[in-house]
């Protein structure tokens, strides 16, 4: 198998996996992760998202040996403390109810503002498509990235 080091929230790690495996099953099986979620497997759900290069890419579907020397953040890593205006914004607004697609979502809301840090509602529609909420929390995600990019 071959040997990769990775630079994974700021710090490198070591993973003996195949070129083919899926980022997010390194992140969440052999880096002990499990911010990360797994939701259907296809890159359409959103669950797995996390930021390549500040970028954000479906986890369940990127394969390790496409990382190279790109710096991977997961939801461990956007902040240390649950800081992140973004993370902040989602307890303001109460958007989580099951919580299982959050991380997903929070991941692609922080790309956005890091990309656009005045987005319209169609810049954020354009960015959150392809999230999808079992829960239905979308008005509520929505108000939460306006509050966040206020913050920001």
């Amino acid at each position: 198998m071959p040997a990769y080091t990775l630079r994974i929230n700021g710090e490198e790690r070591d993973v003996d996996v195949t070129n083919d495996t899926p980022l997010l099953w390194v992140l969440r099986d052999h880096l002990d992760l499990p911010g990360t979620k797994f939701g259907c497997g296809i890159s359409q759900c959103g669950a797995c998202t996390v930021h390549v290069d500040g970028r954000p890419v479906r986890s369940c579907s990127y394969p390790v040996s496409a990382v190279g020397s790109s710096e991977v953040t997961t939801i461990e890593g956007l902040s240390e403390n649950g800081d992140h205006p973004v993370q902040q914004a989602w307890l303001e607004h109460d958007v989580p109810q099951c919580g299982y697609c959050q991380a997903g979502q929070i991941m692609s809301a922080a790309a956005l503002l890091n990309s656009n840090p005045n987005p319209s509602d169609a810049d954020i529609d354009s960015a959150m498509n392809g999230n999808l909420c079992r829960c239905g929390t979308y008005l509520r995600i929505k108000r939460a990235i306006k509050t966040a990019a206020q913050n920001a």
